[in-house]
């Protein structure tokens, strides 16, 4: 317990595993990427389908150990391209009775409890809702739900082990009545985006949605969709905690 009396907050990450297996094992298995590749150009030379040949060739007329050489320090440099990649995304959330904070190295949100009806987790996403099921937050992360749902759990949030909104989700198709005005637009334009893998602009649309009242659930390139009571008051978009946090985001 902290001097006023209250649990001191929680902190879930991956740990210094996680960046150990990052920093450690990446660049370990780009060194033995790199000398599989040396030692198999003379091989892979003569096979006829082979991708890149003219790098395959240009490796295999260098001379040893420059070949050996080089090609470890491609794949360890390759690993830790990988690495730095895989530590900007991580997620740490650190919660206390007041609010909850998600951090990657490129945002930094803040969410406050009394905002928040319920947080779980649905498709590799943590999820939070507010008191008229609009979401507040949802990120991507490979945190694991016991950790998450115990650090929730133990300052005193909603914490369900599923979408608790799961059933009211239907189908979407084009012209389906029931939508408010716009969202079949939208749902048309982040459908064309699913299709080409264009996921910045699906999760755009997907807020430009959320702004009308339309909650996403995404299964095998197909939407799903739901409404808040926001989709019944146009024009109430009254900002939140998260959308308040220090970036400014």
């Amino acid at each position: 317990m902290d001097v006023a009396g209250h649990r001191p907050r929680t902190v879930v990450s991956g740990g210094p595993l996680e960046l150990a297996v990052l920093w450690g094992g990446f660049p370990l298995l780009g060194a033995g990427a790199g000398w599989l590749l040396a030692a198999a150009t003379g091989w892979l030379v003569r096979l006829p389908w082979v991708p890149f040949r003219n790098l395959v060739e240009w490796l295999d007329r260098l001379p040893e150990p420059q070949a050996t050489v080089g090609t470890i320090a491609v794949g360890v440099l390759a690993g830790l391209v990988i690495a730095g990649i895989g530590t900007a995304e991580r997620l740490i959330v650190t919660v206390d009775a007041a609010q909850a904070r998600l951090r990657r190295s490129d945002q930094d949100r803040t969410v406050a409890r009394a905002d928040t009806r319920v947080v779980f987790l649905a498709d590799k996403h943590l999820v939070l809702l507010d008191t008229d099921g609009a979401e507040l937050v949802r990120e991507p992360t490979d945190l694991p739900a016991t950790q998450l749902a115990a650090a929730f759990r133990a300052h005193g949030w909603g914490w369900a082990d599923g979408d608790p909104h799961r059933p009211a989700y239907r189908l979407w198709v084009p012209d389906l009545p029931g939508l408010p005005a716009g969202a079949d637009a939208l749902l048309r334009a982040r459908e064309r985006a699913i299709q080409r893998d264009r996921r910045d602009d699906a999760r755009e649309l997907r807020r430009e949605l959320g702004r009308i009242g339309v909650v996403l659930r995404d299964e095998d390139k197909r939407q799903y969709w739901r409404l808040t009571g926001r989709a019944f008051t146009p024009g109430a978009e009254e900002p939140t905690s998260a959308e308040r946090g220090p970036d400014g985001r």
